[in-house]
């Protein structure tokens, strides 16, 4: 049971049995006016993780572990255009590629959300991190507006400055996801944000373009892709500064072809087999280091 419900009970339970014992006519003692009553709450302990995802895969923690998240969620629909809306999209191809890992075998998968569930942007990256994955892969739709010609997908890795003025654009957009829905961390200020991106070791960045660069490459030929396939910018879901991270943009929501091919199972599936081919071979080109 999650801590939120654990709280939940803890605090509802009195209510309820009063009300209960009230309609049906009933009454409880009630302690005299000046005695000390303690009462004594089972908490979990500080400093446990809580609800942390299951991961899936093999047991053996040597295996890779990858971390998918499927942007937006919940009251947070993300892109919308067709009659599709971007956190659905994305949490099917999520669950298509965790699927398709699991099936093929050797490496451990977790998703930051397999439901409707709305996370907080700070919480996605520190899942992976707490989770010590070694890859993590966050999942988008974007949007055009009213201009439904464009099209294909991109993948974005981090950058201080933006690699194009549309990247700062849903860089910016994305990162006041959080902010527009009312669910911002206190105490994360642009000064906080500025020191991770600067932590970020270049390492980890190195390896966050070479994967980008398997993507396109195992891609090609299958995914449709847009003109500027790769593309970079100061995006909050990927800074955690010591796990490889890269965010796929898997088109636009506001083109109609592009809509029906992610939420088709044909499509889902092209994505969810290209992806894990990269993965592999990612992994393979690490453990040959």
């Amino acid at each position: 049971m999650s801590l939120r419900m654990q709280l939940w009970l803890i605090f509802l339970a009195p209510v309820l049995l009063v009300g209960g014992l009230y309609a049906l006519g009933l009454s409880i003692p009630v302690p005299h006016l000046g005695r000390d009553y303690v009462i004594r709450l089972a908490l979990p302990e500080a400093g446990q993780p809580v609800d942390l995802p299951e991961i899936l895969g093999p047991e053996d923690r040597s295996r890779p572990l990858v971390v998918i998240d499927a942007g937006h969620g919940g009251h947070d629909p993300g892109a919308s255009g067709g009659g599709f809306r971007e956190k659905d999209l994305v949490l099917g191809l999520a669950k298509a590629l965790r699927d398709q890992l699991v099936e093929e075998g050797g490496i451990r998968v977790a998703l930051t959300r397999d439901d409707d569930t709305f996370l907080v942007l700070e919480e996605r990256p520190e899942i992976a991190r707490r989770l010590d994955a070694d890859l993590f892969i966050s999942i988008h739709a974007d949007s055009s507006g009213e201009i439904s010609t464009v099209s294909g997908a991109s993948i974005y890795t981090l950058s201080n400055e933006a690699s194009s003025e549309a990247a700062a654009r849903f860089a910016e957009r994305e990162n006041e996801a959080s902010a527009l829905n009312g669910a911002v961390i206190a105490g994360q200020s642009e000064d906080v944000s500025n020191i991770l991106v600067e932590l970020s070791q270049r390492r980890v960045q190195q390896h966050s373009a070479e994967f980008a660069s398997l993507i396109t490459r195992e891609g090609n030929g299958v995914l449709k892709f847009h003109p500027q396939r790769r593309r970079s910018a100061a995006l909050g879901v990927l800074r955690a500064p010591d796990v490889p991270a890269v965010l796929y943009e898997s088109g636009f929501i506001t083109n109609p072809s592009d809509a029906a091919r992610l939420a088709s199972e044909e499509g889902r599936q092209q994505f969810a087999e290209v992806m894990a081919r990269a993965i592999r071979i990612y992994f393979a080109r690490q453990s040959g280091e």
